[in-house]
């Protein structure tokens, strides 16, 4: 993926995240440095447990940092009141997570349809646009079945959509491959880059995946909770370990 600006899209800088367990703290963000551009796609790699997903968490809004500064599209979430925040999320940000959080009531096309239908576009064009986007990801046939006739790849595919449809400035994936094989996890990254980079745009994702590392402009790894080195998707590629 070729980069076309340096403008920094989020940005934390010592964000530090604690949680509690009975009279025990854990700290699971350490002072954590991170960066992502517009124009890129930005990967976050390292060891489970290593904090990875409470720091999208944190850059997504969703959890709170204890400490430190975050900023995500030009907004210091730290200081942004609780009734926005939501606003922002919905408008500008997309998000994959691991469970895919699809609701079973709703078929596929209108599970992707959600966020659309949520800033007030009328129901079905909503699902026409996302049936659009489920096309795109071999997804057409299966638009309007149930989320338990789908497969969990299938279902993870869904889940992509839901979080392209509304084309947000920002979208945080949770492994976004790790149930697809590598065609289909070749054919999802495509999409990611061509929907969710360009000069206003930008993609983190967090990966175990070593095989879709060539997609990314740059690789954090992270240790510990903190970022241990950053290098450049083709570096990583080549390494083809964590």
């Amino acid at each position: 993926m070729q980069a076309t600006t340096n403008q920094i899209a989020v940005e934390s800088r010592g964000v530090r995240k604690a949680f509690r367990s009975g009279e025990a703290e854990i700290q699971v963000l350490r002072g954590t440095d991170f960066s992502a551009r517009f124009g890129e796609m930005t990967f976050l790699a390292g060891p489970s447990g290593c904090g990875k997903t409470t720091l999208i968490s944190v850059l997504g809004g969703i959890l709170a940092a204890d400490d430190g500064a975050v900023s995500v599209l030009g907004e210091d979430l730290g200081s942004m009141r609780a009734s926005r925040l939501p606003k922002f999320r919905l408008s500008s940000l997309g998000f994959v997570f691991q469970q895919f959080n699809l609701l079973p009531s709703l078929t596929a096309a209108e599970n992707a349809a959600i966020p659309l239908v949520a800033q007030g576009m009328q129901t079905r064009k909503a699902e026409a646009r996302a049936t659009e986007f489920l096309e795109r990801l071999g997804m057409g046939d299966q638009a309007g079945k149930m989320p338990n006739q789908l497969s969990g790849g299938q279902q993870q595919r869904v889940a992509i959509a839901r979080a392209l449809v509304h084309e947000p400035r920002l979208v945080i994936c949770d492994e976004p491959t790790a149930s697809l094989d590598a065609n289909a996890g070749s054919a999802v990254m495509e999409l990611l880059g061509e929907v969710g980079v360009s000069e206003e745009r930008a993609v983190i994702i967090v990966t175990h995946d070593s095989r879709i590392f060539g997609f990314a402009d740059r690789v954090h790894h992270m240790v510990d909770g903190t970022i241990s080195k950053t290098e450049t998707g083709q570096e990583a590629a080549e390494a083809g370990v964590l």
